[in-house]
């Protein structure tokens, strides 16, 4: 094809959809024929055509990263002063972009703000609004800074506040559980090893259990936060800025306890967000197993446990049928957590640096788990303090099964000098002994027992009865009622140490 002649016009491309044309290189559109072009992205003058209506919804994040409208707001007004203090932007600048981020804020509360596709995304949507309403004050806050870093700093804002929120709720059901504890410290109920009976526990001690996953889940919160809460605004796009800034001014006004120290891991860690589903996932694990409890303790078969109606539903048809829905779901929604938390993984996997629009897809998995999480631990939290009833009569008759005492006689003969592995196996004859007869340990004649044991003395049936096997196990971390009461009380005291419940409590 023969190059063109100098000073002629190159030829005109065939419109392509959407009524643009696309710039090739070395060749420019041109600026009579072209038509004009919405703003529909904070770059669309490099373009030479408008963008597609799909890509616009392909593109967008607006209609689920709006929720970080708040943290946008705070991030932008420390910015503002910052680039104030340093001399980047002039008083009244700063005065106009204060009382349009002020005005913008009451337009979200109120849901008076016009969310727009063609804005994006919630940073662009609120730079929009406020240029609309602080003229070029508005166009000058985005100096010194990238949505690259901007975004990376709302969403640890945000995370940081949903981590505290879903601390406190921990806290709630932690109390909960330790009510219920102390109403029950006493109540015998067979503990399980492989779901076989093993030996006699307290209910209280059974709960103080659960009590104990959720104890780490704050404590993982808490060590999550602290690298949440670091800053990376100032990173701009990857390589930091050429203006004065002042990182620390802004860490300290946003409440950020260090800096993200380097601009190019700023922009695309999403270390903090995997992070916080990984904990989220644990303690979503920790409510599943719990719940499950309640699904085999609520059927007829354990008969544990009775739930409240209202924590219930019905069959369609089976008249008869009282189903576990609220345990169900819990067990069920872990699920969403873990499969959020494999998202987040593989979203980074394979990610080059630095900044990629890989990560806008980061935000609804968090959000999702944040959400889920909250819902879980809240109606988990109000079946534990209203609507679970143990019945302590069923749970003693079942302890009776299965020779829960039998470690109880073992641990007898060793203290009247038997090896453990004689004492071990002078039981088992004596639990295979029972079993022919058709009856438990404790109501074998007292020969019949010597048989196994001739240091078997009548003194045997005080640590064959189930309140003598949990009494005896009277140690911290053991399963007697005054060890059971002593943990809540430990409890109560570090949960008293948490400030308003928050996972940065000290």
């Amino acid at each position: 094809m023969p190059a063109p002649k100098k000073g002629a016009r190159p030829a005109k491309r065939p419109a392509r959809p959407g009524g643009g044309r696309r710039a090739s290189r070395g060749l420019r559109p041109d600026p009579v024929a072209a038509p004009p072009l919405p703003r529909s992205g904070t770059w669309s003058s490099r373009f030479a055509e408008p963008m597609s209506e799909r890509m616009q919804r392909f593109n967008a994040s607006v209609l689920f990263d709006r929720r970080l409208a708040d943290a946008d707001l705070a991030g932008s007004l420390a910015h503002a002063r910052m680039l104030h203090a340093t001399g980047v932007l002039s008083a009244a600048d700063l005065a106009a972009i204060e009382r349009g981020l002020a005005t913008i804020g009451g337009e979200i509360a109120r849901g008076e703000f016009a969310w727009k596709l063609e804005n994006e995304d919630v940073h662009f949507s609120v730079e929009r609004r406020l240029t609309e309403l602080a003229g070029d004050a508005g166009k000058r806050l985005h100096t010194a800074r990238s949505r690259n870093d901007q975004v990376a700093t709302d969403v640890r804002l945000w995370l940081r506040g949903a981590i505290d929120a879903i601390a406190s709720q921990l806290v709630a059901l932690r109390h909960a559980l330790l009510d219920l504890a102390l109403r029950h410290a006493a109540t015998i109920m067979p503990g399980f090893t492989h779901l076989q009976v093993a030996q006699p526990v307290t209910f209280g001690h059974y709960l103080m259990a659960f009590d104990a996953m959720f104890a780490r889940d704050l404590e993982r919160f808490a060590d999550c936060r602290r690298r949440v809460n670091r800053l990376p605004l100032g990173s701009a796009a990857l390589a930091g800025t050429g203006f004065p800034i002042d990182r620390m001014r802004v860490a300290r006004e946003l409440g950020f306890e260090a800096l993200a120290e380097n601009s190019i891991d700023a922009v695309s860690d999403r270390d903090f967000a995997i992070e916080f589903n990984a904990a989220a996932s644990l303690v979503s694990i920790h409510l599943s197993r719990f719940a499950e409890e309640l699904v085999l303790w609520s059927t007829p078969r354990f008969g544990f446990v009775t739930l409240a109606d209202r924590f219930c539903t019905g069959s369609s048809i089976m008249p008869q049928k009282k189903n576990p829905d609220v345990p169900e779901l819990v067990r069920g929604k872990s699920a969403r957590v873990i499969g959020n938390l494999t998202a987040l993984l593989v979203l980074m996997k394979a990610q080059p640096l630095a900044y990629n629009k890989d990560n806008q897809e980061d935000k609804e998995p968090l959000f999702d788990t944040v959400d889920t999480l909250a819902d879980t631990l809240a109606i988990m939290t109000e079946l534990v303090a209203t609507g679970l009833t143990p019945d302590a009569e069923r749970m003693r008759e079942a302890a009776r099964e299965g020779y829960a005492t039998a470690t109880d006689l073992a641990d007898y003969l060793v203290r009247k000098g038997l090896p453990f592995r004689d004492a071990h196996d002078a039981v088992a004859r004596a639990v295979r002994e029972a079993e022919t007869r058709g009856c438990g340990l404790e109501e074998l004649p007292l020969d019949a027992l010597r048989a196994f044991s001739p240091l078997v003395g009548d003194d045997v049936y005080g640590v064959l009865t189930l309140e003598g096997s949990v009494a005896s196990r009277d140690h911290p971390g053991g399963t007697a009622p005054r060890q059971v009461r002593r943990a809540i009380a430990a409890a109560r005291r570090e949960l008293a140490r948490h400030r308003g419940g928050g996972a940065g409590a000290r």
